[in-house]
């Protein structure tokens, strides 16, 4: 029984793969498996001890080359003979001059490989992981270091000024639910600790996206609102959409196209003060009346005194 590990199967690819190709398995497996992301889970961290191990044994060409010579000649006869001699750890001997009979089994020549100590004392009885009532080896696999990411975020209008909380999908698939303060700015950043890679603070990178009627700048909100005919000329109370719902606006008599009107207080939040709403007023006239409404607008014709054209008749 040699426990024999097969590094290639354990990340999932071939055994002609490149170093770019064992890289992006391991780092898509490790931060799988990682033990931040699966919190309890035995089985898991077990597997991402062996992707650690599987990653630093193929990731170096030199024990690279020295397990697939091992995986070649494991099974032959004799392998496991129980040689005293000293292993080849130390020497320069290129892998095809090793004899590996003089491995007890896979655990052993993964220590030499990886020049890492057992447990127990240096003696070939005791260190036997076969014999009743003795240590097994320990196994370090090196944890790799925390690093932090950096991810694009869109957010509609109304939730960056309203902030609460939002369930955003990450490109590595995670699925995260962000608590996001009121007021945000495009180009903000939102951090999360330890959702990075490896354990690193991955920061949002806020980006507001287009409003179909708003316009943010600085604090001020900028919108165009239509008016009939009739409102313009008599003016009056209407209702205006603002980032807190509907709002009455007065309207004043005779406005015109292009006019803005100023909203105080309602526009958006920067830096703890409320900016403004400017309202530019749009005088809108109707393709399609009613015979009523025709009717009325004839007799407006006969009694109206208002010329627009009056300066080009000199």
């Amino acid at each position: 029984m040699q426990n024999f590990r097969n590094y290639y199967q354990i990340l999932g690819v071939a055994k002609e793969a490149t170093p770019e190709e064992l890289k992006r398995a391991y780092r898509r497996l490790a931060r799988q498996y990682h033990p931040d992301m699966n919190p309890g889970n035995n089985t898991a961290e077990e597997k991402f001890k062996d992707i650690g191990e599987a990653y630093e044994v193929l990731s170096d060409a030199s024990r690279r080359a020295q397990y697939d010579q091992y995986s070649r000649f494991w099974k032959q006869s004799g392998f496991g003979a129980a040689t005293r001699t000293r292993p080849w750890a130390g020497t320069r001997k290129p892998p095809e001059e090793v004899d590996f009979s003089q491995f007890r089994d896979f655990n052993t020549f993964v220590d030499q490989l990886l020049n890492r100590r057992d447990e127990v004392a240096d003696d070939p009885v005791s260190r036997d992981p076969f014999r009743p009532g003795t240590t097994k080896t320990a196994y370090t696999v090196p944890r790799p270091a925390p690093k932090n990411a950096e991810a694009r975020l869109t957010v509609p209008l109304e939730k960056a000024y309203n902030g609460g909380r939002e369930r955003i999908r990450l490109e590595d698939g995670r699925s995260l639910e962000v608590n996001m303060p009121p007021g945000l700015q495009t180009g903000q950043r939102i951090r999360l600790k330890g959702q990075g890679v490896n354990g690193g603070d991955l920061f949002l990178k806020i980006e507001i996206a287009p409003h179909p009627l708003f316009r943010v700048d600085a604090a001020d909100v900028y919108c165009q609102i239509p008016v009939t005919p009739v409102e313009a000329v008599l003016g009056g109370a209407i209702e205006v959409p603002t980032l807190d719902g509907m709002v009455k606006m007065m309207v004043p008599a005779g406005v015109r196209t292009g006019q803005k009107l100023r909203m105080a207080n309602k526009g958006y939040t920067l830096d703890g003060k409320r900016g403004d709403q400017i309202v530019e007023v749009l005088v809108l006239v109707p393709k399609e009346i009613t015979p009523p409404e025709r009717e009325l607008y004839e007799k407006l014709r006969q009694v109206e005194t208002f010329n627009p054209r009056v300066d080009l008749l000199g």
